[in-house]
């Protein structure tokens, strides 16, 4: 089992910044693919980006690429999402996933993401 905490949500202006973080626990992290995905008020949830089990293959949705960067640290159990270039539909809330195989299994609990001025 796989347990997953994000932080690092937040509001913040049109153009800003955040970095979400996600820490794992439980399993070996450094086995597993990871990703970021988000949910938006009265929408479905959304693939972001993902990256691999070790940080050297990494994809992401039309929508955030050039802007958002996924990153991991197996040293600290961690995957981050840095979030450049913010717009309002970029509000949601995020969540941290795990994947065994082709399907995320284990999932947090969600970190809030407001773009507003």
């Amino acid at each position: 089992q796989l347990q997953l905490v994000e932080s690092g949500g937040g509001l913040v202006q049109p153009g800003g910044s955040l970095r979400l973080s996600c820490l794992a626990s439980g399993r070996t992290f450094n086995s597993y693919a990871m990703g970021w995905f988000r949910q938006a008020p009265g929408k479905a949830r959304e693939f972001v980006a993902d990256i691999n089990w070790s940080g050297g293959i990494t994809s992401y949705a039309d929508s955030v690429k050039g802007r958002f960067t996924i990153a991991r640290d197996n040293g600290q159990n961690t995957v981050f999402l840095q979030m450049d270039s913010l717009k309002p539909e970029d509000t949601a809330v995020y969540y941290c996933a795990g994947r065994e195989g082709d399907e995320y299994v284990y999932w947090g609990q969600g970190t809030q993401v407001t773009v507003s001025s």
